[in-house]
Parts: C-alpha cells; sequence; structure tokens
C-alpha cells in the first residue's frame, strides 16, 4: 500500500508531455535523453523519494523516467519532437508557444493514429484473407473441372470442345468423329474483325501430360 501512494506522487505520462516540450526548450532545442530528464527533475522540482521509485522488477529505469520515455514517443507521433539514431532528441519548429499546447489533445491526436493504424491492418488482413480464399476457390474449382473433363465420355468432350468453341467466336462448329478421317474430330470457321474468316478443323484429345511436338506435327 505505501509503494501505491508513491506512485500516485508520480505524474502520469499525458501529465509529463509539456514538462518535456518545455526542459527541452530549455536545454536549447535538443538534448540527449539524460539531459531532457535531467531537466524535467528540476523544472518539476521532483524529490529524491519520487526518483528512486522502479517501474518494476524488470526494469532498471526509475517509474518518472518510463513515463518520460513514453512522453517523448507521444510527442514525436505528434510531430513535435524527433530523434537520432544517437538518442538526440530536437524540436521541429524553432518556435514552440507552450501555452497553446494540450496534452489532452496530443493523446487524442496520437490514440486516433493508432486506431488508424490499427484499423488499417485488418483491413489489409482481411484482403489478404479474401485474396487467399479465392485462390484456393479457383484451385480447388479448377480440380473439380478437370478432373469431371477426365471423366466424361469421348463423345460428350467433343460436345464440350464444341461448346467451347462457339462461345469463342467459331460459326459453323461441327463434330465429325467419323472413322478413316486421320484423327480429325470436327470442323469449323473462324471470323476475325467480321472482315476475315479461316475454315479450321480440330481434334479433341485429353492428354495428363504435355503434347509433344511430333503429335503437333502428326496433327498437321
Amino acid at each position: 500500500m505505501p509503494r501505491k501512494r508513491k506512485q500516485e506522487n508520480i505524474p502520469s505520462f499525458d501529465g509529463l508531455l509539456i514538462p518535456v516540450v518545455k526542459a527541452v526548450i530549455a536545454l536549447g532545442g535538443s538534448g540527449t535523453i539524460e539531459e531532457i530528464n535531467e531537466k524535467v527533475y528540476e523544472l518539476e522540482n521532483f524529490t529524491e523519494e519520487q526518483l528512486q521509485i522502479p517501474h518494476s522488477e524488470n526494469d532498471s529505469r526509475s517509474q518518472i523516467d518510463y513515463r518520460l520515455a513514453w512522453a517523448k514517443t507521444y510527442l514525436k507521433k505528434f510531430g513535435l519532437l524527433e530523434n537520432s539514431a544517437r538518442g538526440v532528441w530536437t524540436l521541429t519548429k524553432s518556435e514552440v508557444d507552450i501555452d497553446s499546447l494540450n496534452s489532452e489533445e496530443i493523446v487524442r491526436y496520437v490514440r486516433n493514429l493508432r486506431q488508424d493504424a490499427e484499423n488499417k491492418k485488418d483491413q489489409r488482413e482481411k484482403v489478404n484473407k479474401d485474396v487467399l480464399e479465392e485462390i484456393e476457390e479457383t484451385l480447388e474449382w479448377k480440380e473439380k473441372l478437370l478432373k469431371t473433363i477426365l471423366q466424361i465420355s469421348p463423345n460428350a468432350f467433343e460436345k464440350l470442345t464444341q461448346r467451347l468453341l462457339r462461345e469463342s467466336g467459331f460459326v459453323e462448329v461441327e463434330v465429325t468423329g467419323r472413322s478413316g478421317d486421320g484423327g480429325i474430330d470436327g470442323k469449323g470457321i473462324a471470323r476475325m474483325s467480321g472482315l476475315l474468316s479461316f475454315h479450321v478443323i480440330f481434334q479433341c484429345k485429353r492428354y495428363k501430360g504435355s503434347i509433344t511436338p511430333s503429335q503437333i506435327r502428326d496433327f498437321r
């Protein structure tokens, strides 16, 4: 219980937002983490007892330093501070009107950013999920189609080929399938742009593997 009373004497991170900005201004517009923290201690008149309160058993930082770290992060996301790889924090504006800053507005702005980011992430995950489901459905559909095509009778396969050619713009498509026709299963007319037309013959084969050049030569 005494520990809890001590914690209550330390400002929350949002209560340290304005003091951090004041500290950076007092340091000339930039400072290291240690310099900024020390300046905040001074400006806020923290007692030695407050500075000694640890954040947790597994964290070597004090509770104040932990909350100051969060304050800097919020100010960075708000666009008031930026930090370099060397841990130097700098004001993004040469002049800052302290009186115009509102800690509640800063917190609300940053949390809205976080919510927007989470919403976008959820949306991306939903889109990715929909795409994967669509791909799986397409693969399943193709597998069922190929299985069905391999199982139907030769006559049904020829009729299917006739239908596909008609759907592709061929006219006068006939399935012959006569013996002694040299392997020709049908014929039709392919029209090109309404001006040209070609008489074509087709052969219906169900290959499980690749079609070889010799098979193409035989058809020709």
